[in-house]
């Protein structure tokens, strides 16, 4: 048998990978895990928990009305502070990354921080080392990709709006997915005027029609400029912060009923 460096070693320390790792440690074997930045993947840095996060930031507006009706005496007019929420939400992050990284050691799970980068089947580049394993688990997950359109690079993905420097006064959001109505829903709430363009006849395609009409209808209500059947062309830069958004009315093609 060959001699390795690991019997086990797995790309990414997101959710999949920091789990495989420990149960194969569990079991005996010799792990390592490589991860180029931020332990917990997704889930823990740009996804379920900064976001709600936010979206419990965004509620309070509507808690404060609540509120009064209750006999609380809210304040008639409030103010949000988004460099605080921005601070404390990067002080959660941490704390989460270092159980990730409690959980690992006590599992006896070696870090190694960088890139991994395959030499040949069972040997790794990870920064300026190379390493071999017996078993390689490749759990690197995804990232949002910005659209293929004339000024598409000067657009932003929902990673990015964990780490902007100060809130939007106005905010395109393109897309229909729960992610996009999730944002549009927190923009909102916080006090931007928000647009959501969506190139279907309704948002949220794979969920239950009825309620996706019901939501479209209260945030309509509430606000937020929905704009279905429609998508972006190109976007231009105006002065230091702004844009210019093109967009497009898209036609729904249905197709024909089939005759029994």
């Amino acid at each position: 048998m060959a001699d390795y460096d690991y019997d086990y070693f797995v790309i990414g320390a997101g959710s999949g990978g920091v789990r495989s790792a420990r149960i194969a440690a569990g079991h005996g074997a010799k792990v390592g895990v490589a991860e180029k930045s931020a332990l917990g993947g997704t889930c823990v840095n740009l996804g379920c928990i900064p976001k709600k996060l936010f979206a419990y930031a965004s509620d309070y507006t509507g808690h404060f009305e609540d509120a009064r009706g209750f006999g609380w005496d809210a304040p008639a007019e409030s103010s949000f502070d988004w460099r605080a929420l921005i601070n404390n939400k990067n002080n959660e992050i941490s704390r989460l990354n270092g159980i990730y990284k409690n959980l690992l050691e006590n599992s006896g799970v070696e870090i190694l921080s960088g890139r991994a980068r395959f030499i040949d089947d069972h040997t790794l580049e990870v920064g300026k080392r190379q390493v071999s394993a017996d078993k390689i688990l490749i759990a690197v997950g995804g990232r949002p990709r910005l659209p293929d359109i004339e000024g598409g690079e000067l657009m932003a993905t929902s990673d990015d709006v964990f780490f902007w420097p100060k809130m939007p006064e106005k905010v395109v959001i393109q897309g229909g997915g729960y992610i996009a109505v999730e944002f549009a829903h927190i923009l909102h709430g916080i006090g931007a005027h928000v647009t959501l363009l969506y190139r279907g006849e309704l948002f949220l395609r794979g969920f239950d029609r009825d309620i996706a009409r019901s939501l479209a209808d209260e945030m309509a209500k509430q606000g937020v400029d929905l704009r279905f059947n429609c998508d972006i062309t190109r976007v231009e830069r105006k002065g230091e912060n702004g844009f210019i958004v093109y967009t497009e009315v898209v036609s729904v093609l249905r197709p024909a009923l089939r005759r029994s």
